[in-house]
């Protein structure tokens, strides 16, 4: 069992802590982006988590859901399913925290697809506990997401693609803070994504693929009855993968993705711009949806050069011998004064008939702890009526 606080919990995901800004003209000045239901940007599959969290523009198949729908207009085989499986926080000793991630797909003609996930993160069993240590009952917090998309090809080489999503999380319901009563949190979103495709001359069967979406774009939510309410993490990521088939039994593609949070930058509370209403709550934060997304590429209080800090990347690689075996690596940045994650990642994959696994592994490189350090991911993918000269893809 493990004792945490409700207030500690609460805004752990919906920060309210008001010592950790600067001076934005400071070189080195943390200001990083905090929005509520995280869980919706964990990377779910161990294939894409091996190349450095990326997967915007590899080829497609179920957990094309996360990150761009779209491509599954493209993909080779008439049903697909995965099931991933993510543990949380294993450095720290714990053992029920964990994400699982189910996607299939389904086509329904030659242009067109249908796919669904349902995304669950468990927060294992907690105790709640008052800023006293008082004891305040148990639960068992949770989150979860559950997507449908549709995919059609809009040319043989341009495809786009829309998800509807319902979001449920509930941390700490039936609680209290401060006489105010805690109930779960809900919203509505979508993704729209697009993909283009084209064969190039560099290898026999190569590919270029380049892929764009805007995910997460819902409503704002709440963890009381308030008015005020926080922005979920809507998120622009742009990215691009070559594929090139050397002869039958070699395979190599390289992935470059960016990403950009869709959320207002905080701004400093001792600025004359932080609450100019004063009703006590930060005006960035009731910033109205599309004027929160929209600004948020203009707002950082550093200009420019702070915009530029909020664009994280991944690069990677995967490599297929014999359409059956992949060797995976990769590598994510996030600039230290945006959260400071950065890491390295390698994974293994192995295709048999219908069936494949995949697996990854982490390994950090700054002094930022990731949930995933020293642990691996597991995802396991089906695939049916695949064709004989299908791409090797899990």
């Amino acid at each position: 069992m493990k004792y945490i606080s409700l207030f500690v919990l609460m805004f752990s995901v919906v920060t309210m802590a008001k010592s950790q800004y600067c001076d934005p003209a400071t070189e080195n000045c943390p200001n990083a982006i905090i929005s509520a239901v995280p869980f919706l940007r964990i990377v779910p599959d161990a294939r894409s988590a091996a190349m450095g969290d990326g997967g915007i523009g590899i080829s497609a198949d179920a957990n094309s859901m996360h990150f761009n729908a779209s491509k599954l207009a493209f993909v080779e085989n008439d049903l697909g399913l995965a099931a991933s499986y993510s543990p949380w926080l294993r450095s720290l000793g714990l053992q029920d925290v964990y994400l699982a991630y189910l996607a299939g797909y389904k086509k329904i003609g030659e242009n067109q697809t249908l796919g669904a996930s349902l995304r669950f993160f468990s927060l294992g069993a907690l105790e709640f506990t008052d800023i006293n240590g008082l004891s305040l009952g148990q639960g068992n917090p949770n989150e979860f997401e559950v997507a449908v998309a549709y995919a059609r090809k809009l040319s043989t080489k341009f495809s786009a693609g829309l998800t509807g999503k319902f979001i449920y999380s509930n941390l700490a319901g039936g609680q209290q803070i401060d006489n105010i009563d805690i109930v779960p949190a809900t919203s509505g979103a979508v993704d729209i994504s697009f993909t283009y495709e084209n064969p190039i001359k560099i290898a026999e069967g190569g590919m270029l693929r380049i892929g764009a979406a805007f995910n997460n774009i819902g409503s704002k939510v709440s963890y009381t009855k308030s008015e005020f309410k926080d922005f979920i993490p809507g998120n622009l990521g742009l990215g691009a993968a070559l594929e090139m088939n050397f002869d039958d039994y070699n395979q190599l593609t390289f992935l470059l993705d960016f990403n950009k949070l869709l959320v207002p930058t905080p701004i400093d509370p001792t600025s004359e711009d932080y609450d100019k209403n004063m009703n006590g709550y930060p005006d960035f934060r009731e910033k109205p949806l599309f004027e929160g997304i929209f600004g948020s590429f203009t707002d950082a209080p550093g200009g420019f050069k702070e915009e530029m800090r909020e664009i994280s990347f991944s690069v990677g690689t995967e490599y297929w011998y014999n359409k059956q075996f992949a060797f995976r690596a990769g590598y994510f940045y996030e600039h230290p004064t945006k959260g400071n994650r950065q890491f390295l990642t390698a994974g293994l994959g192995l295709k048999y008939n219908i069936f494949g696994l995949n697996i990854s592994y982490l390994v950090p490189t700054s002094n930022q702890r990731s949930p995933l350090d020293s642990t691996l991911r597991f995802t396991l993918m089906f695939h049916f009526d695949e064709k004989k000269d299908a791409p090797a893809t899990i």
